[in-house]
């Protein structure tokens, strides 16, 4: 092994000339064509560098070089055969994919060799070895070539020229790929050295499989899309779009799935994975999706296949075991790509899957950088917005794909990007020769392409995970629930205090699935706000798209309103404070102002409203327990006058009280959601009614003691990172609730926390008498039967208007002997404890 001299550890730069102009990397020479600029530029930039460079073979010039940079730590192998194009090779990522045939390492190394006596002169001849050479040509579109020696066997000539195009520079044409690994065992059976470049390999190899796979698909699915087989390859059946989505992706191998919102690209991607399981053998699903989506992906799997699915999370011991497991399918999320590279490296996944792609969409960040260096067979990439902002975006997920489809950036950009005369970048030109490049590995369709095969109505729920914040106010109230539940069981007796207790901590509970924000009014730690956004984005790449958006709590708007501030979309706020006389034009706005992308509403918008001229998607931030309440949201867009597919999208935490809600809402427990809703007056259970009430209770609340689902993250300072991964820091001390708008009553139905009453302070002995029961109980009734009646969303008996004079007063029933008697006690109570 020889060293060259001076660059090893002096880190000297290349020279260069004093009469070389220096060249700007931001814009191109008049004169100079675009790729003489860019190789001009490595050549550049290649000379200044202060590589330390080494000699891995015996010829000082015509060998294989190790180029190190000392900065970045990184080393590449450069192999030096002359001084044209594409004669030479490096190991880096920018000489595979710029098309120039040169990169910075090749270009130190040339300047490094030219600089010594008699280097130059022998770069200009160019290399005769007497070993043959099959290498693969980067300079343009890539080919294989061969570069044969001296000691070639001559009477193999004459295959060589049947294989090889002379004219072409030896080039091996695709249609003789078959026929290289038996000229290649011919060529060595006669003892000639040669030496395949396993890049070169690499690439017969997938251009091979390629056709292979199409010949195989076409066989096993002979009609296409509307093929039988793909009837049947998931527990449901496919719509045909979904049948030809998946067959595009299996046909590609590796391709971009972009359809608009609301198709079903998840379905499409889980039956493209079992065509790759069926035909070819793929055993290791890889899912990169984001944190909050984990869990719905796991779920979406069992619904739709026979597959199962981990999902990774927890601290390194812990993830590192999850993948030594066997299992097909290994659910992880963007930020912890980088950290457990190495592992999923390991693992070697057959079939990479990326949802929500468009988190990649900047190539520099450490996701995306992570994401590319998985090397799979065949990958999938979701995404609803595939370019959003600009055309750079759109690169770097498709480079996951392929990295060549597009070509260089360089080139593409120089070739659609406008600039005005100061280099900015003002508008793009000719995008549908871009989407002519990429036909062949993405799919696209809009819902108005596929009307006639969508259901007039679909519903989709998504599963978040709860924040160590979220999780603790949970469970705290959980365990209040689960005391009163327990207490009853002994005793077969509810007292009113239990009764209010309970009824609040359902709510916390509640509350606590949406943020932190709703119970502490101070922290703002969850995720389905950011999950909202994300989905918006992924909507809103329709232009004329809008969305109605439910919650029950007006806290929980204010957590969506901050986040808008940082996106164009326009809003309006329908709740019960807004009055009468100025709903009207809450409605006329977003119906008919173009900006107005968003309809944000409590239940107080769950009727009497047509939105369905406008607005095709309902999101239900959160469940109400009345699944009358449900269907009322649903119904101010999915409604007569409708003309497309409505979309409804639940949003629902995951191992929480709204997960054991869904049961509720599928049984349709009436008494339940009376209670809690405000559908029916009563307040004090008995008998049977009571039973069936905490039978209830134990179904959402108790049941899910064991299973509250906290996205685990790994506090280890050397695996700390931001954002989804990061623990909460410390814990929130339990606030009571308090009015989520106080200057605004709660219409009916709309159960702001203002009409919850919280427990009292001093807490009592289980079972001892509470004289303030009974007055919180009445009081808690009369002031929802007036929030409801002074915001007009619901009569009440109790509120009478005189005819003659049309004022309104109270007129209350006279209670039962008992209830009097327990307000009488509770007075009582109250006097003496002001003695």
């Amino acid at each position: 092994m020889t060293r060259t001299p001076g660059n090893t550890t002096d880190r000297k730069t290349s020279p260069r000339s004093a009469a070389e102009p220096r060249l700007s990397r931001q814009r191109k020479p008049q004169d100079l064509p675009v790729d003489d600029w860019q190789r001009a530029l490595r050549r550049q930039f290649g000379r200044e560098q202060p590589f330390q460079l080494e000699n891995l073979g015996d010829d000082p010039v015509f060998s294989e070089f190790s180029v190190f940079n000392p900065d970045s730590g990184r080393r590449y192998r450069v192999a030096i055969r002359g001084a044209q194009a594409g004669d030479n090779h490096c190991s880096c990522p920018d000489f595979a994919t710029n098309d120039l045939g040169t990169c910075k390492h090749v270009e130190f190394t040339l300047a490094q060799i030219s600089a010594r006596r008699g280097g130059k002169s022998a770069l200009e001849r160019g290399f005769c070895g007497s070993f043959s050479e099959l290498f693969l040509d980067y300079a343009g579109q890539r080919r294989v070539r061969l570069r044969l020696g001296s000691d070639f066997p001559a009477e193999l000539q004459p295959t060589a020229d049947r294989l090889f195009d002379t004219a072409r520079g030896w080039q091996l044409s695709p249609e003789h790929f078959a026929d290289l690994p038996a000229w290649v065992d011919e060529v060595r059976a006669a003892g000639h050295d040669l030496r395949c470049a396993d890049d070169a390999l690499s690439y017969i190899a997938e251009v091979r499989d390629g056709e292979v796979r199409r010949q195989t698909l076409a066989a096993a699915y002979p009609l296409g899309a509307d093929s039988p087989e793909l009837k049947t390859l998931l527990k449901v059946e496919l719509y045909p779009y979904q049948r030809a989505g998946a067959l595009f992706a299996a046909r590609a191998g590796r391709a971009l799935i972009g359809d608009e919102m609301g198709l079903g690209k998840t379905v499409q991607a889980i039956a493209a994975v079992e065509i790759f399981a069926r035909h070819f053998a793929a055993e290791r699903v890889l899912i990169v999706c984001p944190t909050s989506l984990k869990h719905q992906w796991e779920r979406e799997i069992t619904r739709f296949s026979d597959r199962c699915a981990t999902i990774i999370g927890g601290l390194r011991a812990v993830r590192q075991a999850r993948y030594a497991q066997d299992g097909f399918c290994k659910i992880t999320n963007y930020e912890t790509l980088s950290r457990d590279l190495d592992l999923i490296q390991a693992w070697a996944p057959d079939v990479v899957i990326v949802d929500e792609a468009q988190r990649i969409k900047n190539w520099n960040t450490i996701a995306a950088r992570a994401l590319k260096r998985i090397d799979s067979p065949y990958a999938i990439v979701l995404t609803g917005t595939p370019l959003e902002n600009r055309l750079e975006e759109l690169i770097s997920i498709v480079q996951f794909v392929d990295q060549y489809r597009l070509g260089p950036t360089w080139r593409l950009l120089d070739e659609h990007q406008q600039r005005d005369e100061r280099g900015r970048v003002i508008g793009y030109r000719e995008l549908h020769r871009i989407g002519e490049t990429l036909a062949p590995i993405m799919l696209r369709r809009r819902k108005a392409e596929v009307l006639e095969q969508l259901p007039e109505r679909v519903d989709n729920t998504l599963f978040m995970p709860m924040s160590p914040l979220q999780a603790d106010h949970h469970e705290e109230n959980r365990q209040v629930v689960a005391r009163i539940v327990q207490r009853w069981r002994h005793t077969g007796f509810l007292s009113d205090k239990d009764q209010l207790r309970m009824h609040c901590s359902l709510q916390n509970m509640r509350m606590a699935c949406n943020s932190s924000f709703l119970i502490d009014h101070e922290t703002d730690d969850g995720y389905k706000a950011d999950e909202l956004l994300t989905l918006l984005d992924d909507i809103f790449a329709d232009p004329q798209a809008k969305v109605v958006v439910f919650s029950q709590w007006l806290r929980t708007h204010e957590l969506i309103i901050r986040r808008l501030r940082q996106r164009s979309w326009e809003h309006v706020l329908f709740h019960g404070g807004v009055p009468g006389d100025k709903r009207g034009a809450l409605v006329e706005r977003f119906n008919h102002d173009a900006a107005c992308r968003l309809f944000l509403s409590t239940d107080a918008g769950g009727v009497g409203l047509n939105l369905q001229h406008a607005a095709a998607v309902v999101v239900n931030m959160d469940l109400p327990w009345n699944p009358a309440v449900l269907e009322q949201r649903i119904g101010r867009v999915h409604r007569l006058g409708q003309t497309r597919g409505v979309q409804v999208i639940n949003f629902v935490a995951k191992g929480t009280i709204e997960e054991g809600m869904l049961s509720v809402l599928a049984f349709k427990q009436s008494l339940f959601a009376g209670v809690l809703d405000g559908g029916e007056s009563e307040v004090v259970l008995q008998g049977t009614r009571l039973s069936k009430f905490m039978e209830t209770v134990e179904q959402v609340s108790g049941a899910v003691a064991s299973e509250s689902t906290v996205e685990e993250s790994d506090p280890s300072p050397l695996e700390a990172t931001t954002g989804a991964e990061n623990e909460a820091d410390g814990e929130a001390e339990y606030l009571s609730p308090t009015p989520a708008d106080a200057t605004a009553a709660p219409p009916a139905g709309e159960r702001s926390p203002a009409s919850e009453p919280a427990p009292p302070a001093t807490a009592t002995a289980p079972g001892a008498a509470d004289p303030w029961a009974p007055l919180l109980a009445a009081g808690a009734q009369l002031l929802g039967e007036l929030s409801a009646a002074s915001s007009g969303e619901r009569a009440s008996p109790w509120v009478q208007t005189d005819p003659a004079t049309g004022e309104r007063y109270l007129k209350l029933p006279m209670p039962d002997p008992q209830t009097i008697q327990r307000l009488a006690e509770g007075l009582l109570g109250l006097l003496g404890g002001r003695k």
